[in-house]
């Protein structure tokens, strides 16, 4: 597969405005994986599940880890590789289209305290042309269970087509909430949604949940880069993506990772940044998808790949913060859905190159991390992974 590290081209640099220093910085001990060999390990060999697309780890004493089905249901259990049994936490099925492949309840962000408001945040499509986020809470006397009658609805996104529905969410170290949200869907984005900062499409978004404004039921961070700027949603904190899928925030720079799924030549790993403006559908990575090959205010990702084969449906992950793997410390994570190859991006370097860590064979979902910082894969076949060091 030809991989492309960006910042090694002068040339592109050139070409390309970026406005703000973006490069991932790690601590000297950062080390490279490349002379370690990696196997996959059934984090959890008594447990199955279908379609995990999020796994997740509330701000709790408990060692509890939730997992998120496509179906509309989240499980939670022991964080224990014996655990025989996962209670079911939230049941929305109900309220779910799946009619199409990339529909379905799609994330979960637990607020950074939970564990004394019990408030947790899920993005989910409950009809084919509309993507929700809503607030729930735990139940009063059973923290295994939420209260499904305590829904709060707090963002909707009208989707015109039934693919790129984005939905992850997570927390900043700045105490908001983030959501990704596709560019609306069908092929090419018809409706340039992802350049109109009229709507919410093809954006990440940066919500105070703490707050009200306006009517809604959250507030504008005053931060945000478009606040008070005519024509366009205050929310967008970055915008000109075609389907974030899996973001996430290193734990130790506050750095914001994002996967971006590509059309028919390019899957891209960006470093989201204020205001920014991620290229879709102008240029689609660095290949000038549009017509119009002017790069001017635009942000390159930081490493892209072509499309080879099977590989071509990028699943973003984490920067690794734990310690059961150190030969990863430092490393963005990431895979591709359909190949099922992982690899580690060496996130400490202004050459970034990567290393193919295992060819899994697996449909590789989404990553997430445990209150150790340790990493888990989910996968389509109803497994969560781990990646061990041989």
């Amino acid at each position: 597969m030809k991989k492309i590290a960006l910042l090694t081209s002068v040339t592109f640099l050139i070409l390309f405005s970026c406005s703000d220093d973006n490069g991932a910085t790690t601590n000297s001990d950062d080390v490279d994986p490349g002379d370690t060999t990696f196997t996959l390990q059934n984090a959890f060999p008594n447990l199955s599940f279908s379609r995990p697309v999020d796994f997740q780890s509330p701000n709790d004493s408990s060692n509890r880890v939730f997992v998120v089905e496509q179906g509309g249901t989240i499980r939670v259990f022991d964080n224990d590789e014996n655990e025989d049994t996962s209670q079911i936490f939230l049941d929305i099925s109900s309220q779910i289209n799946t009619t199409a492949n990339e529909q379905g309840l799609l994330g979960l962000a637990f607020h950074p305290n939970f564990e004394s408001n019990g408030y947790f945040y899920v993005n989910y499509t409950p009809s084919a042309g509309l993507s929700v986020t809503s607030r729930f809470q735990v139940s009063s006397t059973n923290p295994n269970e939420a209260n499904i009658n305590s829904e709060l609805v707090l963002l909707e996104i009208p989707q015109p087509f039934t693919n790129h529905n984005g939905g992850q969410l997570t927390f900043g170290p700045d105490g908001f909430l983030y959501i990704a949200s596709g560019d609306g869907g069908s092929g090419g984005d018809p409706d340039n949604n992802a350049q109109d900062r009229s709507n919410l499409l093809g954006t990440i978004l940066r919500i105070d949940v703490d707050g009200t404004s306006n009517g809604l039921n959250y507030g504008i961070p005053s931060t945000n880069p478009f606040v008070g700027e005519p024509n366009i949603r205050e929310e967008i904190f970055a915008y000109g993506f075609r389907n974030p899928w899996r973001m996430s925030f290193d734990l130790q720079t506050g750095n914001l990772w994002s996967g971006d799924v590509g059309q028919d030549e390019r899957e891209e790993i960006n470093l989201v940044t204020s205001g920014g403006n991620y290229g879709w559908r102008l240029f689609e990575g660095t290949f000038c998808f549009s017509g119009d090959c002017s790069s001017a205010g635009l942000i390159p990702p930081v490493f892209e790949y072509e499309h080879n084969g099977n590989e071509q449906s990028i699943t973003g992950g984490h920067v690794y913060r734990g310690s059961l793997t150190p030969s990863l410390v430092g490393n963005y994570v990431y895979a591709d859905f359909i190949d099922g190859r992982i690899w580690a991006l060496d996130a400490s370097s202004s050459n970034p190159d990567d290393t193919l860590l295992i060819n899994s064979n697996l449909n590789i979902s989404s990553f997430g991390v445990d209150a150790q910082n340790e990493l888990f894969i989910c996968a389509f076949d109803g497994s969560i992974y781990r990646l061990v060091e041989n």
